[in-house]
């Protein structure tokens, strides 16, 4: 009997960036859910504060919510993209002002 379904969206694991990256993503897919986020949390808040070399933890905030973008770009909606590449957008403004200041 033929499957009648639409074809399904392109899963995260389908993604070249989640093929190249499955291990840490099975990583991290095991830990609590709050561990992530907070680690990212922690990440640009203590970039934030740090005086001269925080910028470099910005930088690797950044890094991995990219990351975290590429692999679950196929399932979001538009709404969740903008949403999302605004945050980046600001981490990396951010990024920016704390490496080059006046």
């Amino acid at each position: 009997m033929p499957d009648h379904r639409a074809p399904s969206s392109q899963t995260p694991s389908d993604t070249p960036v989640a093929r190249a990256t499955a291990p840490l993503v099975r990583f991290v897919s095991g830990l609590p859910p709050a561990v992530p986020v907070l680690f990212v949390f922690g990440l640009v808040i203590i970039g934030s504060v740090l005086q001269s070399w925080g910028w470099l933890l910005l930088a690797a905030a950044a890094l991995i919510l990219v990351w975290v973008l590429a692999i679950s770009w196929p399932r979001l909606t538009q709404s969740e993209k903008l949403l999302r590449l605004a945050v980046i957008a600001l981490v990396v403004a951010v990024t920016i002002v704390r490496a080059l200041p006046r």
